[in-house]
């Protein structure tokens, strides 16, 4: 379980003083954002395609340092009915032709969610299926829009060297949990499998060990990723929440740092399961924390990752162990 990093977090920092931090805090691994809902601090998405001498010089840089890409991410909405979902999945197909030009085998993405039928131009995720009209939705959505992207998807990143597309369960999207994840991949096949957040399944309100059990050999990739539920908020308002996350301190919930929800011994069980179920790849740090500072939420969380995962950290300066 090789610890790594979503670089988006330190998208402050230029490429190699990012990629010097990862090797001071002791990171293996790096998850670099694409486009779409990233910003895409680090890659140059265009030009790494089109250039050999951009694609050498960015894989000297990080190879160089001892640090491995083991995934390439284009989070984003694909199936927004608009222009926006037709743009996300240009990125889409870029980022499938990049993995091939670098050697990645895994990308990390969202299901995405569409509208709620031909003529909407707003992508509508159904919670409650109160209304006859709730589950005709739900069906169109997966029969009609979601069923036939991804089967395309899946042949296309096959024929430029992907081996695994992680969806991550996020709401707002149609694969949100084990459940969801498992209609779609019954449907497409093994090519798709979950990019396992369980800072989301905090505040859908599961259990993500329980999640991981049921998950098994479908878990590609794992995020590590807090949340805290809000105590004197969410006991009154439950956590349906709609607040900006910059309103952090009248929200339900809140993404934190490593530890700053569920402490150093649930996530010693969680990694031990995930472990069980037979995943060996990388735990990716990601940091939302809008209480401090990125370097410093990431300086927490390392240091409750490096306890946690069941294996020793090497120091690489000073060739020690902990």
């Amino acid at each position: 379980m090789k610890a790594g990093l979503v670089t988006d977090i330190l998208g402050c920092m230029p490429l190699e003083e990012m990629l010097d931090t990862c090797v001071d805090l002791g990171f293996e691994a790096l998850e670099l954002g694409c486009g779409n809902w990233s910003k895409a601090p680090h890659v140059d998405l265009e030009g790494l395609i089109e250039s050999a001498n951009q694609r050498d010089r960015f894989l000297n840089a990080i190879k160089s340092r001892g640090l491995e890409i083991v995934a390439l991410n284009c989070s984003g909405n694909q199936l927004d009915p608009t222009e926006a979902g037709r743009a996300h999945k240009e990125v889409v197909e870029k980022t499938f032709q990049l993995a091939e030009l670098l050697g990645v085998k895994t990308i990390v993405m969202m299901s995405g969610c569409p509208g709620g039928g031909p003529k909407d131009a707003t992508p509508n995720w159904i919670t409650h299926t109160f209304l006859p009209r709730h589950d005709e939705i739900l069906e169109w959505q997966w029969n009609e829009v979601a069923f036939p992207y991804w089967e395309k998807a899946a042949k296309l990143a096959k024929d430029h060297g992907v081996q695994k597309i992680a969806i991550e369960n996020l709401g707002n999207n149609l694969v949100y949990n084990p459940e969801t994840l498992f209609k779609l991949r019954n449907q497409v096949g093994e090519m798709v499998g979950m990019n396992f957040d369980p800072s989301h399944l905090f505040w859908m309100g599961s259990d993500p060990i329980l999640a991981a059990r049921a998950l098994g050999s479908a878990i590609y990739h794992i995020h590590a990723k807090d949340v805290r539920i809000e105590r004197g908020i969410n006991d009154v308002h439950g956590l349906l929440d709609v607040k900006p996350m910059e309103s952090f301190a009248t929200r339900s919930w809140n993404y934190v740092a490593l530890g700053h929800g569920h402490d150093v011994s649930w996530w010693k069980e969680f990694f031990t399961v995930v472990k069980m179920t037979g995943y060996d790849g990388p735990v990716v740090l990601e940091m939302e924390d809008l209480t401090m500072n990125p370097l410093t939420g990431v300086k927490k969380s390392m240091h409750v990752l490096k306890e946690a995962l069941p294996r020793e950290f090497e120091i690489r300066m000073a060739q020690k162990t902990f």
